[in-house]
Order: structure tokens, then sequence, then C-alpha cells
């Protein structure tokens, strides 16, 4: 683990301590967290978490017609954004498809395109959309374009001290659309077997401008030029886009492992491709994009900042608030959150199944938002509000999420049992009366064994209508 935690208050701050060597910029550290586990990235000494730096979460369309990403901003936000839906749907399309609610609500953008895998579901529309990514670092600022970023599988031109501070792309004209398709092996938790991206600009009837990206099919994400470079001219038609899938399979050079073999990702380019351009030919690119998007965390929610800059040694003290008592921890500051809970404050309502952020069964509440706390390191506590399932209802019976359950039978082992009750009890803070669509989506990062689903889904149902009566 790393020996020192920094929580800085301004990224100026961030920037100057980047500039010290083993060092590293955390935010979502939904992947991060994982390299350290597995010791990927065993030089790592020192952490700089960037999540209490107010500001860096936002989207903004400028005057010129650009929209700018902040560094923070989450799966969730582009998922949610109406910036981004009416302008530039793919991105929005793509980050609503990235792993499960849990990983939305702290996984960032900005940390999908670092970590630099061409299975990523961000990368494919950003580079279909021509973004330009900003670094920043003591150095000095420079702009590069996202296809000029990567030079292979989870390599960058990036260099150690810089830190990304905004992801840059113009915003779609009326006259140009734009799509994102992915084909996994599940609907959550999902890694791409392959995606691709289109953005189609049209004068009248015709083509004009066309842009297809592809995903998981070579080292980087690549343009199907061969595709593009057809469309060009032609009218949208059913034949046209499948000779436009047909080229795009020129483009893949993909490889064989654990997903798909290399041949059944060549099939697959030209079914992705076809996926992309048919709703944007029929103009219902948004028909199945929810009109509420269960994002498993308050709305409204502010990020709490931090007075000055923290820094948290192994023999540091991280003051938090825990179900609504404030405490001070010892000896936690090179753990996950998780492992504080369950060694340092006995709450061991919240489980440890995979420690890889796949089950859900450490889902607890981290300032309003359903995170994974086996991703989450320990010192992001440090000022934080947490809740688990120890103190899920501040009432002294059981919150209905948690009857409904016994009544319903919806426990069996009851392992998984404490994150799906999180995950339902968040649900029902954010939406009123959700759906039975909104219900299986609110657990989707919540992984069973046992019971089927079936019990647990009539039983946050009930527990809905119970609040809503």
């Amino acid at each position: 683990m790393w020996k020192n935690y920094y929580i800085p208050t301004t990224i100026d701050k961030a920037i100057e301590l980047l500039a010290e060597p083993r060092t590293q910029i955390v935010a979502g550290a939904t992947d991060l967290m994982l390299e350290i586990k597995r010791d990927h990235n065993p030089t790592i000494e020192t952490l700089i978490d960037i999540t209490r730096v107010p500001g860096l979460n936002e989207i903004k369309l400028d005057d010129e017609g650009w929209i700018h990403l902040g560094p923070l901003v989450t799966h969730n936000d582009c998922a949610d954004s109406s910036i981004l839906i009416e302008k530039a749907f793919a991105l929005s399309e793509a980050s609503w498809q990235v792993g499960s609610p849990q990983i939305r609500t702290r996984g960032t953008v900005a940390g999908n395109i670092i970590s630099a895998s061409p299975a990523n579901d961000t990368i494919t529309p950003l580079v279909a959309l021509g973004a330009n990514l900003t670094l920043r670092s003591i150095r000095g600022e420079r702009v590069v374009s996202i296809d000029e970023f990567y030079q292979g599988v989870r390599k960058t031109v990036m260099e150690d001290d810089e830190l990304l501070v905004e992801i840059s792309f113009p915003a779609l004209p009326p006259d140009a659309s734009s799509a994102y398709y992915k084909f996994a092996l599940r609907r959550a938790h999902a890694i791409s077997v392959v995606n691709a991206a289109a953005v189609i600009r049209r004068q009248g009837n015709l083509i004009k401008e066309a842009s297809v990206t592809l995903g998981a099919v070579a080292p980087t994400i690549v343009h199907a030029v061969e595709a593009e470079t057809y469309l060009v001219g032609k009218k949208l038609s059913p034949d046209v886009i499948e000779q436009a899938g047909i080229l795009a399979v020129n483009s893949a050079q993909p490889i064989s492992d654990i997903r798909g073999s290399a041949d059944y990702r060549r099939s697959l380019v030209k079914v992705c491709v076809e996926r992309a351009l048919t709703p944007i030919a029929e103009g219902t690119e948004r028909q199945d994009y929810p009109d509420r998007r269960v994002r498993l965390e308050m709305p409204g929610r502010v990020i709490n900042p931090v007075e000055e800059t923290a820094l948290l040694s192994a023999d540091s003290t991280i003051h938090t608030t825990v179900n609504g008592k404030k405490l001070s921890v010892e000896n936690g500051s090179q753990k996950t959150l998780l492992d504080l809970l369950r060694e340092n404050l006995l709450l061991t309502g919240t489980k440890e199944g995979c420690s890889e952020g796949e089950c859900g069964s450490c889902t607890v509440f981290l300032d309003d938002k359903a995170v994974l706390a086996c991703l989450v390191p320990a010192p992001r506590a440090h000022g934080a509000d947490i809740r688990t399932v120890e103190g899920v209802t501040d009432r002294e019976d059981l919150h209905p999420v948690q009857t409904e359950f016994i009544e319903e039978g919806a426990v069996q082992c009851g392992f998984c049992t404490p994150g799906f009750i999180m995950s339902g009890v968040m649900l029902l803070d954010e939406i009123d009366n959700p759906s039975l669509e909104e219900i299986k989506l609110g657990v989707s990062g919540n992984l069973c064994r046992c019971t089927g689903y079936y019990k647990i889904l009539s039983a946050i149902h009930k527990a809905a209508e119970e609040s809503s009566e």
C-alpha cells in the first residue's frame, strides 16, 4: 500500500505535490485500487486525492460551442448531463453502460482515459467526437488531441508529473447525430468485447462528415477509416449501413482473450457498427435511453471540502463521521475503507466478497453516494460522512427495505444482503416509487448466488410502495 496520502484543497497544490517522485493522483480509484492490490504499480508511495477540490466536477458549454469536462466528472455526471445528452449523446450513452451504479458514482471519465484500456467505454466516443486533453504540471500546460494521447495498451504520452485537468470537444451542431453500441457478456459489470461509436453530420439526406471508431479490437481506439470515407456523400440507408459495417472490419486488429477470439471480434465489428449507425438513420438513438437515470446518489449532493491540505501517513488519525457519530480512527490510513470499517470500527455488516468491486457486498454510503468500500482508500473517510448497514436508518425500528427483506424471504445465506439493502435504500432515497426496471438497475451492481433475485426485487418494490404511502 501507499505510505502517504494527501488531500489538497486546490488543483495547484495537487500539481505541486505531483512533481515529487513516486506520486499518483487518485480520484475515483476504481482502477487504481485494483492495480495497488495486485501490485501492478509497486513504485507508488504517495497518493494525492483531488476529490475534495471544488469545481472539478463541472460540465460546461462555452460561447464558442465547446464542451468542457473537469477531471472529477463521473460517469453518472455524463449519463445525466442535459448538455451531453443533447450535444454529445454517444458519450452519455457510453457512460451509462460503464460498470455498475456504484462504479459510476465514483469512476471518472478522466480516469477512464488515463487507464488507456482499448476496451474502456468512454474513450471510443471521445475519439469520435475529436476530443482534446489538457495536461498540466509545474512545467506548464499543453493540449493533446485524444488520437495522439495513446501509444498502445495502457500507454500514453502523459508524463508522471502531469495532471489531466480538462477534457474538451466541439458540441455537435443540429445537423449532427451520435450513437454508441457496446457488445458485452452481461448488462452490468462487463468490459466490452467490442464497442463502436458513430458521429454523423448530414446536409439534407446526404452524409457530409462521418466518424466511426472502434474499441477493443486494436491496441488503441481506432477509426474505421474505410467506412468513414465510404459513408461521405451517401444516404444512410440499410444497404449503406451494411457496407460500412463490412468495411469497418478492415480496421480491426483484435486479439483472442477470455472474452472472445479474434475471429469472433472481427465478426462483431460489423454488427456493432451497424447497431451504432441504424438508430442514427432512424432518428431513434435516444429512444431506449431512460428518462430517469438511476444514480444511487442523492440529488443536489455537494463535495465536502477540507479546510487545509491534509497529510495522512501510517500513524495519522482519520477524523470521520460514521452512522451519525464523529469518530477518530487510528492505524487505518493504509487500508481500504472496507478494512477500516471491519477491522478498526468492527462494523462487520459490510461484507468482503470479491475485493475487486464486482459483487457489491461492500456497498456503503460515502457523502451521500453508494460506493464500493473495497475500492475506496480509507483516508478518503477523513472529514467525510459514511453510513453502513448498521446505521441505515435513524429510526428505532428497521428500514422498510430491511422489513420487506424479512417478510419476502429475500435472504438465504445472507452474505450479499447488506449490499442489496444499501443499494435499495439509496434507490428509494433518490427516486420516489421506482419502477421494476429502475429497481433492477439499482441493484445491478449487486450479485447473489442463492435467491435468484425475484424475492429481492419484490422486497424493494414493496418497500417502495410502503414508503410512498
